[in-house]
């Protein structure tokens, strides 16, 4: 009984079968291969006939990726659009999902060899899929194919769109955190990028807030590797590490503990507390990559920032230089590399040897700042509310001396 397979001419999946199949087998002489190919030919209609998509993916997956090397980019590209449109054909979301997680992986197994190409292949997958899981699971696949392929500049373009994504993937906290720690590690391979490595860090120890001890002590390494990489950045002078519980477990922690205290150095006290704790640990310092002067450099801006941070907003050019341990003719320099910075907004005034702070950028932004905040919005509130009042006032008096001017005319 002859059985009507469910397919058009323009139908490409059985001539990417048959194509596929050829190649794979065009070593092994024709009377090895014809038979094997005729066999995939005849499994695959089988498959379609069944609706066996997820068996037909496995059967065109294994001949496709035998012949990757083989082909030009072009012709994979075909190929393997075919085969990700095999996920069009499901409805249940759970299928599309085994579709997705048996495509992605296959592709994903051999990362060193056309990566760009393999990662084009995962985004076009990507595209195809409508659940948000699928999605999600392919995402995560090109990542990690990025990362160990070392192609990661034709992923970092997508984390712009990370919040978009979090909103349409819907995930939970540890698919966040493993999302988060594995944009980290692929920004990390590219030395320009540290600064937005540092941010997806952060963002990945913030999700243990509110877990338990047991819990927070699986990011303990990853908090370690935030406090050194802050340390380390040039350009970085603000952080709210300190108020994360996965970092505030070092502080107690008999391995880490120095760490966190260098932290909180860096954060809350200045240059002197930063030299007496590099004198009693320089081996650590070493150990994690930590150069003396590069500390220095940013304790002295941090050290200036804490300077100008005082209520009257003046800072004397000698407290200054005691300081940051500089010479008399340093300060100036180190006042413009503070603006600069942009770590301050100030003036310098050399007649009276005192810079006047105008603005100033907070290490940390916890409890006291924001009452400092509270503070000076009320006092704004005031005087906004005062300036009213006297417009106000002016306006009332002059409307009354215009019209005793009316009665006098008449």
């Amino acid at each position: 009984m002859t059985t009507v397979v469910p397919t058009s001419e323009e139908d490409p999946v059985l001539p990417v079968v048959r194509f596929t199949a050829d190649l794979s087998w065009a070593d092994a002489g024709p009377e090895v291969a014809e038979p094997q190919v005729t066999r995939l030919c005849m499994e695959a209609q089988e498959c379609m006939v069944m609706g066996r998509w997820l068996d037909l993916a496995s059967l065109m997956l294994t001949s496709a990726e035998l012949v990757f090397p083989k082909v030009s980019d072009k012709d994979l590209e075909c190929i393997f659009t075919v085969i990700c449109n095999l996920a069009s054909k499901l409805e249940n979301p759970d299928d599309e999902l085994e579709m997705a997680k048996l495509i992605s992986t296959k592709i994903s197994q051999q990362p060193n060899d056309k990566p760009a190409m393999r990662l084009k292949i995962l985004f076009n997958l990507y595209n195809l899929l409508e659940g948000p899981d699928s999605r999600f699971f392919v995402y995560m696949q090109a990542l990690n194919l990025a990362l160990n392929g070392k192609v990661i500049d034709h992923i970092v373009p997508s984390f712009k769109k990370i919040d978009s994504f979090l909103k349409e993937w819907n995930i939970g906290v540890k698919d966040q955190r493993n999302l988060f720690l594995t944009i980290a590690n692929v920004l990390k391979e590219n030395k320009s990028l540290g600064k937005d490595s540092f941010k997806f860090l952060t963002k990945y120890l913030a999700t243990f807030s509110g877990e338990d001890s047991y819990v927070i002590g699986e990011a303990k390494e990853e908090a370690v590797r935030a406090v050194i990489e802050f340390v380390k950045a040039p350009d970085t002078f603000r952080c709210d590490l300190l108020d994360m519980p996965a970092v505030g477990q070092l502080e107690k922690d008999a391995k880490y503990a120095l760490v966190y205290q260098l932290l909180k150095i860096f954060l809350t006290q200045r240059l002197d507390a930063y030299l007496e704790f590099q004198a009693a640990n320089s081996t650590l310092m070493k150990s994690y990559g930590l150069v003396h002067e590069d500390c220095i450099t940013k304790m002295r801006l941090m050290s200036l920032v804490d300077l100008g941070s005082n209520e009257s907003g003046q800072i004397p050019y000698a407290l200054i230089k005691d300081t940051l341990r500089i010479n008399d003719d340093e300060v100036e320099l180190w006042i413009v590399k503070a603006i600069t910075a942009k770590l301050i907004d100030c003036k310098m005034d050399q007649m009276n040897q005192v810079v006047i702070v105008s603005r100033c950028t907070e290490r940390i932004f916890g409890q006291h700042q924001w009452h400092s905040l509270r503070l000076k919005l009320a006092t704004w509130r005031g005087n906004v509310a005062s300036l009213i009042s006297t417009i106000q006032a002016n306006k009332v008096v002059e409307e009354g001396s215009q019209a005793m001017q009316g009665m006098a005319i008449r």
